[in-house]
């Protein structure tokens, strides 16, 4: 099994950056596609972003396009999401998720999930 730690969360002002860090612990993390999810109290988990096993491919959702990037560094077993141009809107509890079936935007194809880190964006 793989277990995964998100950091990397906190307050920032609109307009500005953050970086989430997912640490993995386990030996197969190259065998695993990662993601980026998030969600607001009350409402149902939204999708933010993927990268597959090699990091050659990502998708990312339309409203985060252009602002976030998702990247992977395997000989560290972590994933990032690097996060631009913050929006109030972008304010959510952060997880990151690992899965073995490939690129999937479906939250219920993810195996293992993160205990999630907080982003406020402030304005």
């Amino acid at each position: 099994q793989v277990q995964l730690v998100e950091s990397g969360g906190g307050l920032v002002q609109a307009g500005g950056s953050l970086r989430l860090s997912c640490a993995a612990s386990g030996r197969t993390f190259s065998s695993y596609a990662m993601a980026w999810f998030r969600q607001a109290p009350g409402k149902e988990r939204e999708f933010v972003a993927v990268i597959s096993q090699g990091g050659g491919s990502t998708n990312y959702a339309d409203s985060v396009k252009g602002r976030f990037t998702i990247s992977r560094d395997n000989a560290k077993n972590t994933v990032y999401l690097q996060m631009n141009s913050l929006k109030a809107e972008d304010t959510r509890v952060y997880y990151c998720a690992a899965t073995l079936r490939g690129r999937t935007t479906r939250d219920d194809y993810y195996n293992y999930w993160g205990q999630g880190t907080q982003v406020t964006v402030s304005s």
